[in-house]
């Protein structure tokens, strides 16, 4: 008998499963190994010399899945963001925790670490008994929706670029969430809550407080925090620094 996907490996419980940690370029950066300084950057260098795993220094652009655990046992997998290194991070940590596809996503903003794995959002959608493609809901902002309808037209209009016909192209049904603390919104069974900050002045980016029995605060790309951001209990704050 195969194994149920919707069983996870974790048993009974949820988890977080941090997919990248790191900057928009990922770690190691590449103009640090074609053009090295004197002496050479440390942190490139150990990221280049030892393997990926267990390595601090190769990480890929920053994602949170996680693996939410419904009171009757059944697992539903909420991605949150979904950059230029998704499929690295697919073959590595999907792979290695036996994540068999992802139930929804959330975008936190529109910038290329956060969207450009968008093309190979079908390689991870769930399927149905008869092996038919099911839509998966992506959550994020009008702001977020109009960029990607001028980027990615085909994933929009749910259809193959002209001359490609033969392409596979996701089934998505898109949905908008506002940046906004009071107006919450639900991701395949867990509540989410908005949360503001600025990844640079004039540009917002969400994080997202979730959870019961524990609360946690999501927040990357952050370069400053708004009042209105500081929303709640939370027992765990997860905290991705911008420099600027």
């Amino acid at each position: 008998m195969e194994p149920d996907p919707s069983q996870s490996p974790t048993g009974g419980s949820s988890s977080l499963i941090f997919l990248g940690t790191g900057c928009s370029g990922a770690l190691p950066d590449a103009r640090c190994l074609l053009k090295p300084s004197t002496p050479p950057c440390a942190v490139c260098s150990m990221g280049i010399s030892q393997p990926p795993e267990g390595n601090p220094n190769y990480r890929l652009n920053t994602s949170l899945l996680i693996d939410y655990c419904h009171d009757d046992g059944t697992h539903k997998y909420i991605l949150i963001d979904i950059g230029k290194t998704f499929r690295e991070q697919v073959l590595r940590w999907f792979v290695h925790h036996k994540v068999p596809y992802v139930d929804s996503i959330i975008l936190t903003h529109e910038h290329a670490d956060a969207v450009l794995g968008l093309d190979e959002v079908w390689v991870v959608q769930p399927r149905n008994d008869r092996n038919d493609v099911e839509q998966i809901p992506i959550f994020l902002t009008q702001f977020t929706m109009d960029s990607i309808t001028r980027r990615f037209p085909y994933l929009v209009e749910q259809k193959p670029e002209d001359g490609d016909e033969d392409a596979q192209v996701a089934k998505i049904d898109w949905k908008i969430i506002e940046d906004d603390v009071d107006k919450p919104f639900v991701a395949s069974g867990l509540q989410c809550v908005p949360l503001p900050v600025m990844h640079g002045e004039g540009y917002i980016c969400l994080g997202f407080l979730f959870g019961r029995r524990a609360r946690v605060a999501y927040l990357s790309d952050v370069s400053r925090f708004l009042p209105k951001t500081e929303h709640g209990k939370k027992e765990i704050l997860v905290h991705n620094s911008l420099f600027r």
